[in-house]
């Protein structure tokens, strides 16, 4: 199947996909009796995912600048990408095998979507090989330092996609939630 929504190329899920935001817009949803639970813990750990990529970025920038320690910067790089990587693939396991059938099944009109997210999943499982390599790379590098260049920019490029991806899921996945409450879905 051709992908017409590659995670590389686009800007938004298209507006056939979107159609329950306009009626669960992102500004309303902590008001919404369904926002506990589930998608509370589920904006979480994107709220996590988040938090690690940055805090990687602004480490990788102060080592550029000579605020951070060599050293320090291996062993957090070391315990926040391997955080970042096993989380996400741990995250996106349990949406591909669990959450994206059950919601699918739930609002048939829009299952197209998950089929598109299940496609970014894929995509970024090659940006978090590269993000590792990279980052193995770095942490070993005599020069550690001047390596650390390179891999900011495969950081920023990855966070770029994974950014996309997590709003792009948001938008889809917490309006069928908050419409259905958990126990409607499936």
């Amino acid at each position: 199947m051709t992908d017409l929504y590659p995670l590389e190329a686009r800007d938004a899920l298209p507006e056939a996909l979107r159609v329950l935001l306009a009626e669960y817009p992102r500004e309303a949803w902590q008001a919404n009796p369904n926002f506990s639970g589930l998608v509370q813990f589920w904006l979480e750990r994107h709220v996590m995912f988040r938090r690690l990529i940055a805090a990687m970025q602004t480490d990788s920038e102060g080592l550029i600048e000579r605020k951070l320690d060599p050293q320090d910067f291996a062993r957090r790089l070391a315990r926040y990408g391997s955080t970042f990587v096993t989380e996400l693939h741990g995250h996106h396991h349990i949406e591909d095998a669990h959450y994206f059938p059950v919601l699918a099944r739930t609002e048939p009109p829009i299952a197209r979507g998950f089929e598109i997210l299940d496609r970014d999943h894929q995509a970024l499982d090659l940006h978090l090989d590269d993000f590792t390599k990279h980052a193995n790379r770095v942490i070993g590098a005599e020069q550690i330092r001047e390596a650390s260049g390179s891999f900011l920019k495969t950081l920023k490029r990855l966070e770029h996609f994974l950014e996309r991806h997590l709003t792009d899921e948001e938008d889809l996945i917490v309006p069928i939630i908050l419409k259905h409450g958990e126990a409607g879905l499936g």
